[in-house]
């Protein structure tokens, strides 16, 4: 297993698809997942130590877990079967080891709130893992907030060309 840290959650400009960035640890190896807009919530919002005033559907999935006497050791993403990611969460309940089959997006967010290690399998890394392209990946990995809750630029390079041919005499205001 490959351990991982949130590099950042980000937001496509144009389709406004949520992707969760996993960094490898030493490396500048990197794995996009793409998720669901409540999970890439609950996960920015605990990287940003935003505290809300009820809990979310993750804050009531740890705090059962804690209640039961489970404890969350740590999460990995384990497969990717036909462009769909499988993840895990491992338990420690009472004195053996219990393994939940989880969408990625939710052990993720999971993690960041017991605040436990996420892991990769070697053949999810190995298969889908990517290197920093200098021409490809701020394109694909444009977004809008970092981990540490701080905006990142944004690439408006698309809409200059548009902009700049904006004829503001055909709006048709007149003084």
């Amino acid at each position: 297993m490959i351990e991982v840290t949130i590099d950042s959650v980000r937001i496509s400009l144009m389709t406004q698809h949520r992707v969760v960035v996993l960094r490898e640890k030493n490396s500048q190896r990197y794995l996009p997942i793409w998720i669901g807009a409540p999970e890439a919530d609950a996960i920015t919002l605990r990287l940003q130590g935003v505290q809300v005033e009820r809990p979310l559907t993750h804050d009531l999935l740890a705090r059962s877990l804690e209640t039961l006497g489970a404890e969350v050791q740590f999460v990995v993403v384990s497969d990717l079967r036909s462009d769909v990611y499988y993840a895990q969460i491992v338990l420690e309940y009472g004195e053996r080891e219990v393994r939940i089959d989880s969408r990625p997006s939710d052990a993720i967010a999971l993690a960041v709130r017991a605040d436990v290690a996420i892991y990769v399998s070697e053949k999810v890394m190995t298969d889908a893992g990517r290197m920093p392209d200098e021409d490809i990946a701020p394109a694909i990995l444009e977004g809008v907030r970092s981990e540490k809750g701080e905006a990142s630029n944004e690439d408006l390079g698309v809409f200059a060309d548009f902009i700049e041919e904006l004829d503001l005499d055909d709006l048709g205001l007149d003084d």
